[in-house]
C-alpha cells in the first residue's frame, strides 16, 4: 500500500451537545488549568505524547518522513518546511515549537547539524540512532470511544476524565490519497479561554479541540502549533519561515493589541490566507445570531443601540461587523469605562474605533452606558451584568453573555430580569454563539476556492449565511442561531462564498 498524505483527524469526534462540550467548550479548560499548573500535564491530557515535528528544507521529504514514523512506528508525525535554512532559523523554529511535541527530527535536514544549540527539553534527532521509538519515547494512547457514562461529575471534570482517557482527542491517519496542506491553529497562549496569559502548553487542549471541529464540521486538516515566544516580530518570523508547511493559518488566543499587529503584517507579507478566528470567527456568528435576533423583536438595525462589556479584539472586530452591517448607535466599554473618542486610556485601536461609535461622547460605567440598550454584547469576564442593568434596558432586551467558560450573567438570571433572548458561548444552553459556526466553512471555502485572501464582504456572506439556515419557523427566543453541529452550515458557507 503506497500511502500519499496524512489527515489530522479526531480521536473522539463531536455527534452531540454534550461531546461538544467535552470535547471543546466549556470542558476544555479543565484541561487548560491542570496544565498550568504543571506544564508535564501536556502530555497526559493532550497527545503530545505520541507527537513529532519532522523538519527539513523540504516539505516533501519532510511529509515522507512523517508517513514513515506513521506507518512503521505509528507516530504521529507532522512535516513542517523551513524556507529559508539557517542555523539561526532552524535553533528558532525548533526552540519555539516545542510546546506541542514529544521529539523533535531533523534527520531530514540537509545543512550541517553539528553545533547547533537549542534551549528544548525534549528529545532532538540531529543523527542516527539504534531506536528511534526508544529515543522519541513516543506512546500512542488512540482507543475505541467508550460510552460517555464511563466519564463522572462535571463537565469540567468528564472532559479532563476523556483526556486522560484518549490522550487528547487529536491524531493523524495515513491515506492513500494525496492531502492538502493543514491549516495552522497558531497561538502563543497569551489570552486563552477566559484564563488570560496562561502559556503555550496551557493553551494546547484548545487547539486541539478547534482541529477536531475543523475536521470534523469541514472536512478540514488542522494542526495545533502552540509557541513559546510571545513577541510580535517573532510571531510574524516563525509563520513566515513555515508558510510552506501549510494551506493557511488561524490565528488563536492571542491578546490584544498584539494580535492586531501581528495579523496586520503577516496580511502584507504572507502568500497563504490569515485568520484571527477570536476577531472573524466571533464577529462572523455574533452578527448571524444579532441578526434574527433583531428580526424577532421587530426592530431596525438602524436604530437599536447595542452597548458592549468589552473592548479586546474580538470586541472591536464585532464591532467593525456590525458597522458594516448597518448598525449605528454602538458603545464599547473596557475596564476604564466607556470607550470615547480622546480618552486617555485609549490605544491607537481604540481610538481609531472610537472615531465611529459613542458618537454622543457618552462617559461612565457599563451601568451608565447600558441604558436604554436593545442589544448588550460581553466580551469580557464573569459576572459584570447584573439584574438591575437590565431592567434599565429597553423593551425586549437581548443579552449575548459571551465570555467563555463562565458568562457575564447566568442565563437564568438574565431571563428572570426580563430579558427576551439570551445567547452564550456554552453548548450546555440554548442559543450558543460558537465559532465554530463559522471557521469550518469558511476556512473549507477558502481552500476549495484558492482564495488567497479573505475580505470583509466575505465574513458578511458567512454570516448572512448562517443567519438564513433558522427559518421563520424555527425563529424564537430559544432558537435565534443554528446548532453549532449542524452539518448544513459548512457546505452552505463554502458554496455561498465561492459564488
Amino acid at each position: 500500500m503506497q500511502f500519499k498524505g496524512i489527515n489530522i483527524v479526531p480521536k473522539v469526534y463531536v455527534n452531540n451537545r454534550e461531546e461538544l462540550s467535552l470535547v471543546y467548550t466549556p470542558g476544555v479548560g479543565s484541561s487548560c488549568l491542570a496544565i498550568k499548573e504543571n506544564q508535564e500535564a501536556s502530555f497526559v491530557y493532550t497527545n503530545r505524547i505520541n507527537s513529532v515535528a519532522v523538519v527539513s528544507e523540504s516539505y516533501q521529504k519532510a511529509l515522507d518522513r512523517a508517513i514513515f514514523l506513521k506507518n512503521v512506528l505509528l507516530i504521529d508525525a507532522y512535516p513542517l518546511c523551513i524556507n529559508d535554512m539557517t542555523k539561526e532559523n532552524l535553533e528558532f523554529i525548533v526552540n519555539n515549537i516545542e510546546p506541542n511535541f514529544n521529539a523533535i527530527d531533523l534527520s531530514c535536514v540537509e545543512m550541517d547539524k553539528s553545533n547547533l544549540n537549542f534551549d528544548v527539553n525534549i528529545p532532538v534527532l540531529s543523527k542516527p540512532v539504534a531506536d528511534i521509538k526508544e529515543f522519541f519515547g513516543c506512546i500512542s494512547r488512540t482507543a475505541f470511544m467508550p460510552s460517555l457514562d464511563k466519564f463522572n461529575g462535571t463537565t469540567q471534570e468528564k472532559s479532563l476524565q476523556l483526556r486522560e482517557f484518549f490522550g487528547g482527542v487529536l491524531e493523524t491517519e495515513l491515506t492513500e490519497e494525496t492531502t492538502k496542506k493543514p491549516v495552522a491553529i497558531i497561538s502563543d497562549g497569551s489570552a486563552v479561554l477566559g484564563f488570560g496569559n496562561i502559556g503555550a502548553e496551557a493553551g494546547l487542549p484548545v487547539m486541539e479541540g478547534k482541529a477536531v471541529l475543523f475536521k470534523a464540521l469541514g472536512d478540514v486538516n488542522a494542526m495545533p502549533l502552540c509557541i513559546k515566544t510571545q513577541i510580535p516580530e517573532e510571531i510574524v518570523k516563525l509563520v513566515l519561515l513555515l508558510e510552506d508547511s501549510f494551506s493557511g493559518v488561524n490565528l488563536e488566543d492571542i491578546s490584544a493589541p498584539r494580535c492586531f499587529e501581528i495579523e496586520d503584517s503577516l496580511k502584507e507579507k504572507s502568500k497563504i490566507v490569515i485568520f484571527h478566528d477570536d476577531q472573524h470567527g466571533t464577529a462572523i456568528v455574533v452578527l448571524a445570531a444579532l441578526l434574527n435576533a433583531i428580526h424577532l423583536v421587530q426592530k431596525k438595525i438602524e436604530d437599536v443601540k447595542i452597548v458592549f462589556s468589552g473592548a479586546g479584539a474580538a470586541a472591536q472586530a464585532v464591532c467593525k461587523l456590525f458597522l458594516k452591517a448597518g448598525f449605528k448607535n454602538i458603545i464599547l466599554n473596557d475596564i476604564n469605562g466607556a470607550v470615547y473618542a480622546g480618552r486617555k486610556q485609549n490605544d491607537k485601536s481604540l481610538e481609531e474605533i472610537s472615531k465611529y461609535t459613542n458618537l454622543e461622547q457618552i462617559k461612565g460605567t457599563l451601568k451608565d452606558t447600558i441604558k436604554n440598550a436593545d442589544v448588550f454584547v460581553g466580551l469580557s469576564a464573569p459576572n459584570v451584568l447584573t439584574s438591575d442593568m437590565i431592567q434599565t434596558m429597553a423593551d425586549k432586551p437581548i443579552i449575548f453573555a459571551l465570555a467563555n467558560p463562565t458568562p457575564e450573567i447566568n442565563p437564568q438570571l438574565a431571563k428572570e430580569s426580563g430579558a427576551f433572548i439570551v445567547a452564550t458561548g456554552r453548548s450546555d444552553f440554548e442559543n450558543q454563539v460558537n465559532n465554530s459556526l463559522a471557521f469550518p466553512g469558511l476556512f473549507r471555502g477558502v481552500l476549495e476556492g484558492n482564495l488567497s485572501k479573505i475580505t470583509d464582504e466575505m465574513k458578511l456572506e458567512c454570516a448572512f449565511s448562517i443567519a438564513s439556515l433558522v427559518s421563520d419557523d424555527e425563529l424564537s427566543p430559544t432558537m435565534i442561531i443554528p446548532h453549532p453541529l449542524d452539518c448544513r452550515v459548512p457546505s452552505v458557507i463554502a458554496e455561498n462564498i465561492n459564488s
